[in-house]
């Protein structure tokens, strides 16, 4: 099957790439069980970076379309069968999806952390705490941070005891971290560094009211978390508008 070198603009090759790999796993050219290109072939075949193939990989396994076997490669799975739902990180590209995908988790993950705080058991507060401190030591040594936020985030719906809260994060899966779609830091106009300090608080925060069983302090600590990312990237979103007019 001959393939083209993609050339969209940089910030649309991984969107672009994912896509492409979509339509040969659904045309069956690509079937469940088979192993995908290397990352060095993928690159070769598409003209794209490294980094690029491997945010594409990682939004097929949020999709539930591959899955990585470390030291042997990524395979293809067979297409999801539990049900419609699922957000197809393929198709959170712009400021105004991640957007829309914050509206939902605030809507959603207020309420998980009142309840986390009512329920949360001893051991499943000592998993909060140890994936937190993941995510500190990746963010300071370069690791996969966006997979111990979403963790984070997840512990915290395992908490409430309730299977229906853990089911749709498992569904939305790493696409609902902002920063797996944009530059965060960037958008707010700040470094790195006082970026990741400032969302860091908002966890130690979010995890200090679950700790403390509040579940008032709870509630309002993950609105505050959720509410700041919104409004970053809606004043992001308005800024990008009125430049195009």
């Amino acid at each position: 099957m001959s393939t083209v070198p993609l050339r969209k603009r940089p910030r649309s090759l991984a969107h672009e790439l994912v896509s492409t790999l979509t339509e040969r796993i659904r045309a069956g050219a690509i079937r469940p069980g088979d192993k995908l290109p290397t990352e060095s072939a993928i690159m070769a075949e598409y003209g794209v970076s490294r980094t690029v193939v491997r945010e594409a990989i990682s939004r097929l396994q949020a999709a539930g379309l591959a899955e990585t076997r470390h030291g042997i490669g990524t395979f293809v799975l067979d297409r999801p069968t539990d049900g419609p739902f699922r957000i197809d990180p393929a198709t959170i590209v712009t400021l105004r999806d991640v957007l829309a995908l914050l509206e939902l988790r605030i809507s959603l993950e207020v309420e998980s952390a009142g309840l986390a705080a009512q329920r949360r058991s001893p051991e499943q507060l000592q998993q909060m705490r140890e994936v937190l401190d993941a995510l500190h030591r990746s963010e300071v040594h370069g690791g996969d941070a966006v997979v111990s936020d979403f963790q984070f985030h997840l512990r915290i719906a395992e908490a409430t005891g309730n299977n229906y809260f853990t089911d749709i994060m498992n569904h939305l899966g790493t696409s609902i971290i902002p920063r797996t779609r944009v530059n965060s830091a960037r958008i707010a106009h700040d470094d790195q560094r006082h970026y990741l300090e400032r969302v860091n608080q908002e966890h130690e925060d979010i995890y200090s009211a679950i700790a403390h069983s509040d579940a008032e302090a709870a509630r309002a600590a993950m609105r505050l978390h959720l509410t700041h990312s919104r409004e970053r990237l809606r004043r992001a979103h308005e800024a990008a508008e009125a430049g195009d007019n």
